[in-house]
């Protein structure tokens, strides 16, 4: 069975929650094993754990789930390009899939809840295809 972990940042973790359930029940249904779910603060602490996690032979594909929300500045964007730059790096390094559940840069609060599911359940689908 192809074997993946799951990295949530935690800044809004009751949605995230929610996301991980949906990404799990996505990944059952595909035969993917989650092996491993880590929690970071935030999306920014998401490319660390991602490459400590693939760096492992036994874990054949990743998935991120967060948000990234808009403020008043342009720091969520500035911040969020540079996390989503960093994910695709990631995997042409270790030639492994990575599911992007990432939510924004630029959510608003009334976002949220009609992205939570199909974000999380495109991120685990994704990386099927690779397997």
């Amino acid at each position: 069975m192809t074997k993946i972990a799951i990295v949530c940042g935690s800044f809004h973790q009751s949605e995230i929650k929610r996301m991980l359930e949906f990404a799990e029940d996505t990944a059952a249904n595909l035969e993917l094993e989650i092996v491993e779910t880590i929690w970071v603060a935030g999306s920014m602490e998401i490319p660390l754990a991602l490459d400590r996690l693939l760096i492992n032979d036994d874990i054949d594909g990743a998935v991120c789930l967060s948000i990234i929300e808009k403020g008043e500045t342009g720091h969520g964007a500035a911040m969020g390009n540079a996390v989503i730059k960093t994910i695709l790096e990631l995997q042409l390094v270790h030639d492994k899939p990575i599911g992007l559940g990432i939510i924004g840069p630029g959510a608003e609060p009334h976002h949220l809840e009609s992205r939570l599911e199909p974000h999380a359940r495109a991120a685990v689908s994704a990386i099927s295809f690779f397997f």
